[in-house]
């Protein structure tokens, strides 16, 4: 698999990352339930098909993730040279409580149950819960997390959230190297490129997330009518349908054109995708080598265009 740089960290990652949030169990969320031996199996196989970088959070299973993952790596021997793991703080769970003891709590429980006494790259995850002034006021997460870097006992500081311009707002500090959006670079919503762009500028690294919308660029509009967990509006399903009949008529997997969407662009890192068993990898890796026509490219790019204004808040 090709790897790139993340931005200015040292690090260089495969194009793809494999997403963890489904591997400790959300069935609420997913529709499914992932036993710890399917969890455990499935990092140890991503660490030896090549997908060394591996993302989770604090609260993905109410911890069972991380969990899972260190498990993984108590298997594999400890983290291996070249495997980068990338947590994210929390508010402490069924409270808004967000503040700089919570997120020192935060990387003490990871730090836990990852087995890590360094943690090579953390995110402020989702700080559209506080908003940005609470985020950076004194006594709040950035202080804190800056204070953890300084100590030493985290790497890289990134930003994960969804609102692109809160995530400029955080970009601009200068605080970040690394930002992370979800569900806002793909061929649904690409509103996330003109983050791409200043992530580019800034010499910060670009990291996409779900490019696979939750399912409906698997399975398609008819069958997944909803976009990141949420019901859309007639004319983005109709945009959809049309980017679908495309990919149809050049014979090639719509899941394939949305996974690589974001990987064709050297300016994301890396693209975040969901794996929740072993067979999981082979299948993605499947997906990223199908061939894509440039015909079918040209075909779907103005349907793809009209994502630019985005379709979530």
């Amino acid at each position: 698999m090709d790897s790139r740089e993340l931005g200015e960290t040292g690090w260089s990652v495969p194009v793809l990352c494999t997403g963890t949030s489904a591997l400790g169990s959300f069935p609420a969320q997913y529709g499914y339930e992932v036993d710890e031996q399917t969890a455990v199996s499935a990092i140890v196989t991503s660490v030896e098909q090549g997908f060394t970088f591996i993302d989770t959070s604090n609260e993905y299973g109410g911890g069972a993730s991380e969990l899972r993952i260190g498990r993984a790596l108590e298997r594999l021997g400890g983290v291996l040279d070249g495997v980068l793991i990338a947590t994210k703080v929390d508010p402490l769970p069924g409270s808004d409580d967000f503040s700089g003891d919570r997120v020192r709590r935060s990387v003490e429980e990871s730090r836990s149950r990852l087995g890590m006494e360094t943690l090579p790259l953390v995110y402020l995850h989702d700080p559209e819960k506080i908003g940005f002034d609470a985020s950076m006021a004194p006594g709040g997460p950035v202080e804190a997390l800056l204070e953890l870097q300084a100590a030493g006992v985290i790497g890289a500081l990134g930003v994960a959230g969804g609102p692109i311009e809160m995530e400029l707002e955080f970009l601009r500090t200068g605080a970040f190297q690394v930002v992370l959006s979800h569900n806002r670079y793909t061929l649904v919503d690409s509103s996330a490129a003109v983050l791409v762009e200043e992530c580019a500028e800034r010499g910060v690294g670009f990291v996409n997330a779900a490019p696979f919308g939750g399912g409906m660029l698997v399975k398609g509009p008819d069958q997944v009518p909803t976009y990141c967990y949420a019901p859309v509006n007639d004319a983005v399903l109709t945009r959809v349908r049309a980017i679908e009949t495309a990919c149809r008529n050049h014979d090639v997997p719509m899941a394939a054109v949305a996974l690589q969407f974001a990987t064709r662009d050297d300016r994301v890192a890396s693209t975040v995708v969901g794996m929740s068993r072993p067979q999981r990898f082979a299948e993605i890796q499947k997906l990223l080598e199908t061939p894509v026509p440039a015909e079918l490219w040209s075909a779907i790019e103005p349907l793809v265009r009209e994502g630019r204004a985005g379709v979530l808040a």
